[in-house]
């Protein structure tokens, strides 16, 4: 029997990209060196959502990409055989850049360690780091967020899904299981 359960709400959701935004900036001593790129594809809204919130808090304009890392996935021939590509908009020069890559849910690591290939091909940003909304643990690789909204406990078979209103018409964070 599968089991659905809200776990956070649109509330939740304000609040915890109020903390990511605000402990990006209490993390660095040259917020204006910084750029945000969200992950296709929500971590694109919440990427924008965290730059209006860095706006409101700090009076900055950051810049902020959005990418598409299909092509780099270790996996992509076993999704599909024809994966969707998305944009990616990376319009201002990486280097020297403090990047902080955003995205929805932190799982396998796989999706950053792809990321973190496909910025590398933008060029040599002087560090990257990574928030997501959702950390639910099982790491295969070595990859941990430097900013986290909430960490959820799971079962390997569970599925976490974020729901955003620009996608999906609703914020909520759904919790699977069975």
């Amino acid at each position: 029997m599968t089991v659905r359960k809200t776990i956070c709400d649109a509330a939740d959701i304000e609040r915890m990209l109020f903390g990511l935004a605000s402990k990006i900036l209490e993390s660095r001593k040259d917020p204006g060196n910084m750029a945000l790129v969200g992950i296709h594809t929500r971590g694109v809204f919440l990427a924008r959502r965290i730059r209006q919130q860095i706006a409101r808090i700090a009076s900055l304009d950051i810049p902020a990409g959005e990418m598409d890392i299909n092509l780099y996935r270790d996996d992509w021939t076993g999704i599909s055989h024809q994966p969707e590509v998305r944009s990616t908009r990376i319009d201002f020069n990486v280097n020297h850049r403090q990047i902080v890559l955003v995205d929805d849910v932190l799982y396998t690591g796989r999706t950053i360690r792809a990321a973190l290939d496909a910025i590398i091909d933008f060029g040599r940003p002087e560090r990257i780091q990574l928030a997501v909304l959702i950390d639910r643990g099982h790491r295969e690789l070595p990859i941990q967020a430097d900013y986290t909204g909430r960490f959820v406990k799971t079962q390997r078979d569970d599925l976490v899904n974020v729901l955003l209103s620009e996608h999906d018409s609703i914020d909520c964070v759904d919790l699977i299981s069975g």
